[in-house]
């Protein structure tokens, strides 16, 4: 049985499939424990978002460039659809994330003494209801987007 890597993912952004260094999609959800008189007797609905990363060497980056040339910035690039996907023949994983709007975040690091590439790293948030689906699988409820999908 063959497992998964890192190499395993394809990743699509800004509607292209980017080779990543490193990608992280990380989900913070604020729901937390009720209590009355100090004693535990249930849960709250928190708030929930997602922060998603990608650190691509240059020539990757450059896929980005063309996508803040043609907005006009960086700053204006719209919120884009992004998915990790793997699949190995015997299981598939697929993350979906939705309204991702980027920001760079470490523009440049040099390090003189270092082989490795140089690279670019990108941040961003989910900003659509639609937030996460795991395969095939929504995080959020359909009570928590009533109204909003």
């Amino acid at each position: 049985m063959s497992l998964f890597t890192g190499r395993s993912f394809d990743v699509s952004l800004l509607g292209e499939l980017v080779h990543v260094k490193s990608a992280t999609a990380t989900i913070n959800d604020e729901s937390a424990v009720a209590t009355t008189r100090g004693v535990t007797n249930g849960y709250t609905d928190g708030k929930a978002t997602c922060d998603v990363e990608y650190e691509l060497d240059l020539s990757e980056f450059k896929k980005v460039q063309a996508a803040a040339r043609k907005a006009g910035s960086f700053r204006d690039i719209k919120p884009h659809d992004s998915m990790f996907y793997a699949n190995n023949g015997d299981d598939e994983d697929k993350i979906e994330l939705f309204g991702v709007k980027l920001l760079l975040a470490d523009l440049l690091s040099v390090d003189p003494d270092s082989a490795d590439k140089s690279t670019r790293k990108l941040k961003g948030f989910v900003t659509s209801p639609h937030f996460v689906r795991i395969n095939d699988i929504p995080y959020l409820s359909e009570n928590d987007t009533r109204g909003l999908v």
